[in-house]
């Protein structure tokens, strides 16, 4: 079986592109499964020239960094809310680089998407020639540190995924 212009090349895309169009129906009917069938399998086929091969993606990992991320998104909005609603709060913005060594440019953009997820923080540019993604963060007093908290937290994991 040819991967890249299969029908199924891109078996994930195909699963979430039914599941979505069946819960913008908010129905289960036989037209609607159908059309999310058609959907799943059609869609991908005409992207196949600009997706890149689906790439081998360890499960464990990934659920562990799913876990995280959704932490410290509960996390990062209490403290975004104090800080922003906190009477004498003083936030302390700056520009966090953060050196990238990961090489999967799918890795790379979900780091990114997963910073701008994190409230308080937002993915702005990757600078590839210098191998950074450069991140501005609400209330930020050291950014070494907060580089280092995302190498760890985010950027390792993916390296495990990837």
């Amino acid at each position: 079986m040819k991967t890249r212009h299969s029908w199924f090349a891109h078996p994930w895309l195909s699963l979430l592109l039914g599941l979505s169009w069946l819960l913008l129906q908010h129905s289960l009917s036989l037209l609607h499964l159908l059309s999310a069938a058609a959907i799943g399998l059609v869609v991908p086929r005409l992207l196949h020239g600009f997706l890149p091969a689906a790439g081998r993606v360890r499960m464990a990992p990934a659920v562990r960094l799913l876990a995280v991320v959704l932490w410290d998104i509960v996390v990062c909005n209490i403290t975004v809310a104090r800080l922003v609603l906190g009477p004498m709060s003083r936030p302390h913005p700056a520009w966090v680089p953060v050196p990238l060594a990961l090489h999967d440019s799918t890795a790379i953009a979900l780091l990114a998407r997963i910073s701008t997820t994190t409230p308080g923080t937002v993915s702005c540019t990757i600078d590839e020639q210098r191998r950074l993604l450069w991140v501005h963060a609400l209330d930020c007093s050291n950014p070494a540190q907060m580089a280092a908290t995302i190498q760890q937290r985010y950027e390792a994991p993916l390296r495990a995924i990837f």
